[in-house]
């Protein structure tokens, strides 16, 4: 009895009987073969006999035991799979192919449970690893639940494919929903009204890459973004919550921006100590109006995307997880090392994209561009101009890309050339302030891709004092060129 508790969970009659189902009429293969494969077999034998007995179905041949003799005969490894004598007893011991399928997932339940056991003595090892460099409690944790999750996704088989008519129902049930409520948009707002009306807000499954070189503004967006989707979810019925994994900035510093653009300050002033009384009562109210978003910060340096799935799994269930943000791509941390970082970037927009449609939820990504824009006469960012842009412009549903032309005249005041006289000095800059007069605290959002819409450059309203990203007015002040107004 104690011999046999000893021993990994397995159930070889099972196999012999599926084998030889399959080995009585080749149809039984197609209803296991979606999910079991050679290796989930407890005896190695019956595994490569499963394998050729697959790989002859996929060539159009029969495989009974006449052929599966004669295959494993003229590659000289009869006698590694039990010779004759064993086929024979694999054919004696067939099932009806009614049962095929019972069997399959018994011989798969006892895989998942041997590997069980290889990941708890996995955990076991780590932990009593007393080596100078053993790994953290946290660490041993995060890989066994990495571990526990690809297990759990081996053992998830796909549906059927879905008969046209049955999809039709479903589109004309998302139109119907539309024509009900025109306007509406499909997804989560962002609070940029423009924005929104071309992207119809933030829709599930999709990532959503925003690009720019430093200073434009990006995790800006982020908070705004954040906070606008945080307040939609608390004032709906559905509720939800929204999670900006921070790798840049600390929570606080995040919290901070947020309080500061609600209360109508300055952050480096909020910093700085430099507030009167009057406005650090206001900055402390709009700290205490933020306690009521559902939003949630992580700032965990160094995070890779196995931990950020694991984490919004858990907001997932517990919280009603609806938007993730992370600032930015390129501080993740690769799950694996490789010399080639093209590669590592491509493992984490796939990764994204995967748990923006496995969680059916919209995922925004901060990225850096290339200093390839600098270099340019006209500044605007392409698709080109991404860093490792194959693997991010293949993986993002959508690509925003962040320009400011007034952070480049900034830089570009007339200075005296030689020889010229202070009258033409004075009008070169009466001419630059005009221009600078005319883009100052614009940002545009330029939609370079999007995969079910379309794309152009959207105006907003942006306070570099603030961080803070609104709405532009569409009226004769903002037509003519002259600053902004916020729409209240």
């Amino acid at each position: 009895m104690i011999a046999n508790q000893l021993l990994p969970p397995h159930n070889f009659e099972a196999e012999m009987a599926l084998l030889g189902a399959v080995l009585a009429n080749n149809l039984a293969c197609e209803r296991v073969a979606e999910f079991l494969r050679p290796e989930h077999f407890a005896d190695d034998r019956h595994g490569t006999i499963y394998a050729a007995i697959g790989d002859m179905i996929d060539n159009g041949q029969v495989a009974d035991p006449v052929t599966l003799h004669a295959r494993f005969a003229t590659e000289g490894s009869l006698e590694e799979i039990g010779g004759s004598t064993y086929i024979a007893r694999l054919a004696a011991a067939a099932v009806s192919i009614v049962n095929v399928t019972d069997y399959g997932r018994t011989v798969f339940d006892l895989y998942q449970r041997r590997q069980l056991l290889v990941v708890a003595d996995n955990i076991r090892a780590a932990v009593h690893d007393n080596a100078a460099d053993y790994a953290p409690a946290g660490d041993v944790i995060q890989k066994a639940e990495q571990d526990l999750h690809d297990l759990a996704e081996r053992g998830a088989v796909g549906g059927a494919p879905t008969l046209l008519a049955t999809v039709n129902k479903a589109v004309l049930d998302s139109a119907q929903a539309a024509h009900r409520n025109p306007g509406a948009l499909a997804g989560l707002p962002t609070g940029l009204a423009d924005l929104d009306a071309k992207m119809g807000g933030l829709a599930p499954s999709d990532l959503i890459v925003v690009a720019a070189r430093p200073s434009m503004g990006k995790s800006a967006l982020a908070g705004t973004i954040a906070r606008n989707a945080a307040r939609d979810l608390a004032a709906s019925d559905g509720g939800g919550a929204v999670v900006l994994f921070s790798l840049e900035m600390s929570d606080v510093q995040f919290g901070m921006r947020l309080a500061a653009d609600r209360a109508g300050l300055p952050s480096e002033r909020i910093r700085r100590g430099d507030l009167t009384a009057g406005e650090f009562d206001r900055f402390i109210d709009a700290t205490r109006a933020t306690d009521a978003l559902p939003l949630y910060i992580d700032d965990t340096p160094g995070i890779t995307v196995a931990a950020i799935r694991g984490r919004a799994r858990q907001l997932k269930r517990t919280r009603g997880l609806r938007l993730i943000i992370i600032d930015y791509l390129q501080l993740i941390q690769p799950g694996r090392r490789t010399e080639n970082r093209v590669q590592e970037i491509s493992d984490m927009t796939r990764g994204l994209k995967i748990l923006a449609k496995e969680l059916e939820l919209p995922v925004i990504a901060l990225s850096q561009l290339s200093r390839a824009v600098e270099q340019r006469e006209n500044r605007r960012p392409q698709l080109s101009d991404l860093r490792e842009s194959g693997a991010i412009e293949q993986d993002a549903d959508i690509v925003l890309f962040l320009y400011r032309e007034e952070y480049y005249l900034e830089k570009a005041r007339p200075v005296r050339k030689p020889g010229e006289t202070d009258a033409d000095l004075d009008a070169r800059e009466a001419k630059w302030q005009t221009s600078l007069n005319r883009v100052r605290n614009i940002a545009e959002i330029i939609i370079g891709k999007q995969r079910h819409g379309p794309t152009g450059i959207v105006r907003a309203l942006y306070s570099p004092a603030t961080t803070v990203f609104d709405n532009l007015a569409h009226g004769p002040t903002a037509a003519d060129g002259g600053n902004p107004v916020k729409v209240l």
